[in-house]
């Protein structure tokens, strides 16, 4: 090798090593935002919001609003599993009411994990594990808004990081042109991943034509550990929740990394409003996880790597709380959480509305 050569490999690789070091003490040196006072702009709280018939509400981590201003989310079948249930996981409520309004999907999922509403109303949702039998999961459904599959993506029970299979799908959301992007691979977070974890994003045309990913396991730029979210700011920019990395990573539709932040925790849903707010939900801080964090809904703009607001969570007797899993917002600045396996004893139902005074 020439000297030009491996002065090329030398700077290259103290450029990858000076990036990683500055991610991590990026992270380590962050403390969290909602230790100060911040304002709530949601005080009221609304426990088991959204009543289902003749049943009790399991697990959930996702929950949007459709184009109508009504409420969509997904209950895992009384449980947190929907494996060998025919009950209707997907279900829509009235905004002003909670009445229940729809609800299909039932025998057709093993673990539903993400929802996404589009701008004509189709529901997408998530599949994010295998049935016992290995006939279901790691898919994504499209439906109509009655309920109909108007496309699947992935093969049914088959695991694997190919332009046609998925292992682990965490979410699924849909671009202003049509465009479908998929974050893949859900045990990326903990301590000694299984062989094969994924961390990659996927995107596909609006017909689910294959076009290209980006992204492995790992805690460098651009890389994933349970990229469990996804959102979309009015500059077409994604948001993508790095779980395990406690950041959200930002990119641009070709998959470029244009931003990392570090003050909105280990997120592990997000959404953005009309207003271009930006609402990041943390289920998992812990002492063991994420420590001197507390769960909650940290809110800010999506101009700035900012907390400006703080939902705090379900008190527990622990400094760090319990919330959900899936944040919306409705068009009168509604919260609503998605209740996850941690926050939902506590909470007492499976969505939690919170309202505005």
């Amino acid at each position: 090798m020439s000297i030009s050569s491996r002065l090329t490999v030398l700077v290259v690789a103290g450029a990858a090593a000076i990036a990683l070091c500055g991610e991590r003490l990026s992270t380590q040196e962050v403390t969290d935002p909602a230790r100060n006072p911040l304002p709530n702009p949601n005080p009221v709280v609304i426990k088991d919001w959204g009543k289902l018939q003749g049943r009790t509400w399991g697990s959930t981590a996702g929950v949007d609003v459709g184009p109508d201003g009504h409420i969509w989310a997904y209950d895992r079948c009384g449980a947190n599993s929907c494996d060998g249930s025919t009950l209707d996981p997907i279900v829509k409520f009235d905004r002003t009411s909670g009445k229940l309004l729809r609800s299909f999907g039932g025998g057709m999922f093993a673990f539903p994990h993400g929802l996404h509403v589009d701008r004509d109303g189709n529901v997408w949702v998530t599949d994010g594990q295998r049935s016992k039998d290995g006939t279901k999961g790691h898919q994504v459904f499209k439906f109509s808004p009655e309920g109909k599959v108007l496309m699947t993506l992935g093969r049914a029970g088959v695991a694997g990081d190919g332009p046609d299979t998925f292992n682990e799908p965490n979410d699924v959301i849909t671009a202003p042109n049509g465009d479908i992007f998929v974050s893949v691979g859900h045990s990326g977070q903990n301590p000694n991943p299984p062989p094969n974890t994924s961390g990659r994003i996927v995107k596909f045309t609006r017909d689910g034509k294959y076009i290209k990913e980006w992204g492995r396991l790992g805690s460098g730029p651009g890389e994933f550990r349970t990229p469990h979210a996804l959102a979309f700011d009015s500059r077409g920019r994604l948001f993508v929740a790095d779980r395990g990395n406690h950041r959200i990573q930002i990119f641009d539709q070709e998959g470029r990394l244009l931003e990392t932040w570090h003050q909105f925790s280990r997120v592990s849903g997000l959404f953005i409003d009309r207003n271009d707010m930006l609402y990041a939900i943390d289920s998992e801080s812990n002492p063991m996880r994420h420590p001197n964090w507390k769960t909650g809904i940290r809110i800010g703009s999506v101009k700035q790597d900012k907390v400006l607001a703080f939902i705090p969570p379900h008190e527990t007797g622990s400094y760090e709380g319990a919330a959900g899993e899936g944040a919306a917002v409705d068009f009168d600045g509604n919260v609503y959480a998605a209740e996850g396996p941690a926050s939902r004893k506590v909470s007492e139902g499976g969505l939690t509305k919170y309202a505005r005074k």
